[in-house]
């Protein structure tokens, strides 16, 4: 913001607080007198006290205000300020005393600043001791300890003057040992607004209050129907159990009149906990078990977002600086961004049940150049959160101008005041940082609205993801502005259709004012070329699937996490994140491959090669094309040609073999390719290679089988003949046996165990060897074709 932007307005006070004020400039005009009419003699502070340059003790005693209410006094109010003094030095601190001070109205925002920079500087100006009966004694500060105070004081013996903001400190005086006089030995300066009847021109004051988190899940999931999702910690757990940031930032958040900005992400993952989830541990996975924290949470959170102004950022909070810098030349990236947001009603609306903003987006800090403008509209939004120190003042303009200004091409950047939004950054984990922190908001706040009469519309667009302190001192400050008399509550698209100022910049700086320590955390240009490979990877997969909805849900919200601008500043983390989502689709799509094959014999002029696809996914893939090429058509043909191709699908966890006929036209070996591809003719996985040794029958081979089949029916006719003789010589015994019987049972009585009296029965049934086989005989079994892959040295079938 240009210093001329810091120009002081006045408003009128009340006639009493005037003669008031007139009386006690009159009772100390004799005072004054006198320290005119004083010799020079070296620096003074305005106390009296010597100078901190020449006191070696000075410092040693560290003031903290701890708390200072109420924030913003009103007539009548009584100003309590608690807090701790510690000696930091050597000596014992004696005669001590904690004191109230207040010095005189600070007139600029930049004088604000400059205050609170230099809050515990002994060596600027030191305001005087508001009255002795204000203060707190300790007879002694042992070093290294801390020591409690607690000091109240009507608002009207602080004898404060016109509406605005004063100089307001704490300090410890005392002695030591060294130097045995009364002297300030620390000091801790803070502000004390002051706008006790309501302003004639309030400031409109939109806040933003966001919900943003990191990635939290993998692009994982369970293989079982509900796709149990997964990951990557238990951080987000965390977060939202009670005491934990986000569940801290709904529970202030509901009590202010804010604008939430969401991403939809953060509501997806913490939906997703509310069932069945697991979170990795090592190189494992086990049950999450924060279901109930999870209800809990969104249950909140509805309650909260009813009937309020909800802005939905696109799907995990897109990093648009990077994007421009670096993805716009990537094939793909900005489809990427427009998936991000296309997703936002199917993820926000069902789980919040308001329908959010998309019009809005928020690149990091604010920090915009023309760049960025262009991408962040280029996926429908036409409002861009930018901020003061980016979209600089350059008019002169005495105050701070409204936050809507039209850049062109129907874009609107609503420019959040830079002193307002960063006043919550830094570790405000103590008590007194955070107490200082909103004392300044509010210094700042109501110096904005007395620059000047006209009524302006501010916006405040704080960090994305505040801590539990800093969303706790920011929701003090809130609401100490929402009740007091300079600032009236906004929501961000009023202030967005709120009309601009004339006078205002609306010229977005070029790609060089991007300040350097933001374009050291962007992603990469190879980021965005990961991304991209990924997505080809993901198209490739899906196409061959029954059910691709399985794989382009996870993997496409994996691909918006990449993008996020949550990664800055974790860059290891971001690769490693990228990475793993890569890995773990190249993991899925290699679980359909082809079998590899050895080597394989082909005996004769024409043969079938079978090629095996098996399928470990639990769903169905298909069709695809499975083509087998030749690499040496003039020794081996496919089906008459280079090559063949036959569609295939195969069911889930099993394997499925296709066979081509080959025609083989010389000997030796020839190399066939197996690869697989999807309908449209891309390349689906690895090819197999493997090699067809190829035997060509020669006519010689033919004599010689020839003369061994001969030889075969030759022998076959010889035994055939040789059995016929010895079956008809059998016969003729037979006969002559009849009549011998026929004679002795002539000669006596039958006899069956005699000799010849019994036919050995199971002899003659029983065939004997090179008897010529019966038509009855059983047909002889026959080996199960086998559809597994060939061997080493396989034949294949003919």
């Amino acid at each position: 913001m240009a210093e001329a932007a810091d120009f002081q307005g006045t408003s009128p006070s009340p006639a009493r607080r005037w003669l008031r004020r007139t009386t006690a400039l009159v009772a100390g005009a004799p005072l004054l007198a006198g320290l005119v009419q004083l010799p020079a003699a070296g620096p003074a502070h305005a106390d009296g006290q010597p100078s901190a340059k020449a006191d070696g003790d000075a410092g040693s005693v560290a003031v903290a205000v701890d708390s200072l209410t109420p924030s913003a006094p009103t007539d009548g109010d009584t100003v309590t300020v608690s807090g701790t003094v510690t000696n930091n030095g050597k000596q014992t601190v004696t005669d001590a005393h904690v004191g109230l001070r207040l010095g005189p109205e600070v007139n600029t925002r930049s004088a604000v600043d400059a205050i609170a920079k230099d809050g515990d500087d002994l060596q600027g100006s030191i305001p005087p001791e508001i009255d002795d009966k204000y203060t707190e004694k300790f007879s002694k500060l042992t070093p290294g300890v801390a020591e409690h105070f607690n000091i109240s004081v009507p608002v009207d013996d602080l004898d404060l003057g016109d509406d605005g903001v004063y100089e307001f400190a704490v300090s410890l005086s005392g002695e030591t040992s060294a130097q045995p006089w009364e002297r300030v030995l620390g000091i801790q300066r803070t502000f004390l607004p002051w706008q006790p009847d309501e302003a004639g021109t309030t400031t409109k004051t939109t806040a933003l209050w966001p919900l943003v988190s990191t990635t939290h899940m993998a692009a994982e999931t369970g293989p079982n129907e509900e796709q149990t999702p997964v990951f990557l910690n238990d951080d987000l757990a965390e977060e939202i159990s009670p005491g934990g940031r986000l569940n801290q930032m709904v529970t202030l958040g509901k009590d202010l009149d804010v604008t939430w900005v969401v991403d939809p992400d953060l509501l997806a993952s913490v939906d997703a906990m509310t069932g069945n989830y697991s979170v990795r541990d090592g190189d494992k996975t086990v049950a999450g078990t924060h279901q109930d924290v999870a209800k809990q949470w969104l249950a909140d959170l509805q309650d909260a977002v009813a009937d309020e102004e909800v802005i939905s950022l696109p799907f995990a909070d897109p990093d648009l600086a990077s994007l421009a810098h670096n993805g716009t030349d990537v094939t793909g990236s900005l489809s990427q961004l427009k998936s991000a947001t296309d997703v936002i009603h199917n993820t926000v609306d069902p789980i919040l049940h308001v329908k959010p903003s998309t019009d809005f987006a928020w690149p990091v800090d604010g920090a915009v150049d023309r760049s960025i403008v262009k991408v962040a509209t280029s996926a429908g939004a036409d409002k861009v959160i930018a901020r003061s120190d980016s979209l600089q003042e350059t008019s002169g303009l005495p105050y701070t101008p409204s936050a809507a200004r039209p850049v062109g091409g129907g874009t609107t950047a609503v420019v959040a005041d830079s002193r307002l939004s960063t006043a919550f950054e830094g570790d405000l984990t103590d008590a007194s940082a955070s107490t200082l922190a909103v004392q300044r908001f509010l210094a700042q706040s109501l110096s904005l609205n007395l620059q000047t009469g006209k009524q302006r519309s501010v916006v405040i667009a704080p960090q994305r993801m505040p801590s539990g302190s800093q969303a706790r001192a920011m929701a003090e400050a809130l609401r100490a502005l929402q009740d007091g008399t300079w600032s009236e509550s906004q929501k961000l698209s009023a202030a967005a259709a709120a009309k601009p100022d004339p006078d205002a910049t609306t010229k977005v700086p070029s790609a060089s004012a991007y300040p350097a320590s933001l374009r050291k955390q962007e992603l990469p240009r190879s980021a965005f070329v990961q991304i991209a490979r990924t997505q080809d990877a993901l198209d490739n997969f899906k196409v061959v699937l029954s059910d691709p909805s399985r794989v382009a849900t996870p993997f496409g919200r994996a691909l918006n996490r990449e993008m996020s601008a949550s990664w800055r500043g974790r860059a290891d983390e971001a690769k490693s994140f990228r990475t793993g989502v890569k890995e773990y689709l190249d993991g899925l799509t290699g679980r359909v491959r082809l079998i590899d094959k050895s080597e394989t014999k082909l005996s004769g002029r024409s043969a079938t090669i079978p090629v095996t696809v098996q399928n470990n996914l639990v769903q169905d893939v298909g069709p695809l094309v499975l083509r087998l090429t030749s690499t040496n058509p003039t020794r081996l043909e496919i089906d008459g040609a280079d090559y063949e191709e036959q569609p295939i699908s195969v069911s889930g966890g099993h394997s499925q073999s296709v066979k081509f006929t080959t025609s083989a036209n010389a000997n030796g070996r020839a190399t066939v390719i197996a690869q697989l591809y999807t309908m449209d003719g891309r390349a689906y996985g690895d090819p197999v290679t493997f090699d067809v040794k190829v035997t060509e029958i020669t006519a010689t081979v033919m004599l010689v089988i020839g003369g061994g089949v001969l030889l075969l029916v030759l022998a076959g006719f010889r035994m055939y003949t040789q059995r016929k003789r010895a079956a008809a010589r059998d016969a003729e015994k037979g006969e002559a046996g009849d009549a011998e019987a026929a004679e002795d049972r002539e000669d006596g009585p039958e006899n069956p165990e005699g000799p010849g009296g019994r036919l050995n029965e199971e002899s003659d049934a029983r065939p004997r060897a090179g008897d010529p086989e019966q038509p009855s005989d059983p047909t002889p079994d026959t080996a199960a074709e086998n559809a597994d892959p060939s061997g080493t040295g396989e034949r294949v079938d003919r």
